[in-house]
Order: structure tokens, then sequence, then C-alpha cells
């Protein structure tokens, strides 16, 4: 990562202050974001990505597409790298794209999809439509959408990777209920990402499918790191317990935190199209992060309230 990426304390509460966001940043340390590397490749992937399902579906007007591209600049700026989307989510690689011809930024992310269709020319014909629509040759992440007809694109993808078309592949799923299948993908298919749901309402994948990857060497991306605004709920009110004040300023950071000291976990893509917000999810990135006991005790104190 170029040292352009290194933002200090400073440089963050400034901007921070300009756009009214200073409560949700005080847990960013002068320091750049942790990173976890990509087990084939060994390149560095920002801990902190983002999620684009339903927030960036929307109409590509001047007024959107701006509100996306400072989120994303603002991705950008704290280090982060990682966008996710999917042919699924409807508008939402239009608009990326959108982004991106505004921002000329396309080298400074790195861009993971999906394929979700039956038959080799559709997955094929959806993969190219998803490229033209984000605007870019070469798509960093493609990942078989909830193992949808896998075999063939899964297939494709690895034909496209060696014309450089693709440079990862990956396989993914949203269920806790899917995880015994997500073990034999993995162990059948080798992939290089997986992306599987984590998070302290949802750790299943604690018990076999995170020390798989680890021992396979397979990246892990998390969707759902908030359970849709679960875990938010489950807090109400409450303040956040004194002994985590240490490691996380909000709750948005300490469910971020728990997902990403894990170190299986490659990359955690909450969803926002809220700056405020945004500021909040990449302060998760930098600090101190919690240790295996301390996991347990955060693990304890959310299946109790």
């Amino acid at each position: 990562m170029s040292s352009d990426n290194i933002w200090t304390r400073r440089n963050f509460i400034q901007l921070a202050a300009a756009a009214g966001l200073l409560p949700a940043v005080t847990a960013a340390e002068d320091e750049q974001m942790m990173t976890r590397s990509i087990p084939s490749s060994g390149e560095q992937l920002p801990v902190i990505g983002l999620g684009t399902w339903q927030v960036f579906d929307v109409d590509s007007t001047p007024e959107e597409i701006d509100l996306r591209r400072q989120i994303v600049d603002l991705l950008l700026d704290r280090g982060g790298s990682l966008i996710d989307t999917s042919p699924m989510y409807n508008r939402s690689e239009k608009v990326i794209g959108g982004v991106l011809a505004e921002s000329g930024n396309r080298q400074r992310l790195f861009l993971a999809t999906k394929v979700w269709t039956d038959g080799k020319a559709s997955g094929e014909r959806q993969m190219r439509q998803s490229a033209e629509l984000m605007k870019t040759d070469v798509i960093d992440l493609m990942q078989v959408h909830n193992r949808r007809d896998l075999d063939t694109q899964f297939g494709t993808i690895r034909e496209w990777q060696q014309d450089k078309r693709i440079r990862y592949n990956g396989v993914t799923d949203y269920r806790e209920s899917a995880h015994d299948e997500m073990e034999d993908v993995m162990k059948r298919y080798k992939p290089e990402f997986i992306q599987i749901n984590y998070s302290l309402g949802e750790h299943g994948a604690d018990d076999r499918v995170l020390p798989l990857a680890q021992d396979l060497g397979i990246a892990v991306l998390v969707n759902r790191p908030y359970m849709s605004g679960q875990l938010f709920r489950a807090a109400g009110k409450r303040e956040l317990p004194d002994w985590a004040r240490s490691f996380a300023d909000s709750w948005g950071q300490f469910f971020l935190k728990f997902i990403v000291s894990h170190p299986a976990v490659t990359v955690a893509i909450p969803a926002t199209s809220r700056l405020r917000h945004m500021t909040d999810n990449l302060a998760a990135g930098f600090g101190e992060m919690p240790d295996a006991a301390t996991r347990e005790r955060m693990i304890s104190f959310i299946d109790a309230v």
C-alpha cells in the first residue's frame, strides 16, 4: 500500500470535523489500517471493506452517485480498498461504475462481485455485464453466489483467470445453515476466497469453517457483520461495558472488532450509505484488538443481553 494512503489521526479528525463526524472517530490511531494477506498470493487487504447490498441499489442520479462517491472516497482515504457487490443487488454494479467514472479511483480499489445464474453461456454473459457496468477490464474477485450452479460457474471463473480477466475466485453463502456445505466446497474446490456470515450473533463458523479456511489457505470475507441491524437492536441504549472501552468507542466498532480480530478473517464488509456510519466502521480497522479471552467475554456479554 502506498504512503499516499496512510493518514494520521490528525488528518482523520480534521476530515471528520469538517463532515460533522467527530463522535465516531475516537478509536482511530496514528497508524495504518490493519491488513491481512490473501493466502494464495500474499497480497495485503485492509480488514474493513464496503458491502453494497440495498445501500447502492439506487437511481444513478448525480446526487445519489455523489453520496456513494463520498463513501468510497472515505474508504480509500482511510486505507481501505475492497468493495463487494453482486448482480443480485440490482443497480449496485451500475452505481459503482458511476462512482468510478466520476472519481477515477479504479486502480486503488479491490472490486469483488458474483455470478448468480445457471449455465455456462448465461454465466459468461452475466460476468461480462458486471465488468461493463463497473467500467473495468479486470474483476479482482469473482465469486459463485450462494453456490449456484457451482461446477459450471467456478470452471468458467478459472478459465477467465487464465485469461487474466479475473484475479481471484471465490464461493459465497450468507446462511449459517449452509456451513456444512461450505466445508465440502472448500475441500473439493479449494477456492481462493469464501464469503460467509460471521458475527457476535452468528458465530457458528468458529467451530469448523474458519479453522478449515486457515488450514487450507483460503481468504475469508464476512457478510452480515451486524445481522441486518439485529445486534444494534439487542444492544439498545446500553452503554459499552467499561472493559471494552480500551479497544472500542462504539457498538459498531465492538461488533466489527470481534470479527476482524479472528486470525482467519481477511475482510469484513459492512454495508452503509451514510458517511457517519462509514467513518465509524472504518475506525474498527485501527487500534487495539480484543484477544482470545476478550472475544469469549464479548460472546458471553451479547448472549446475555
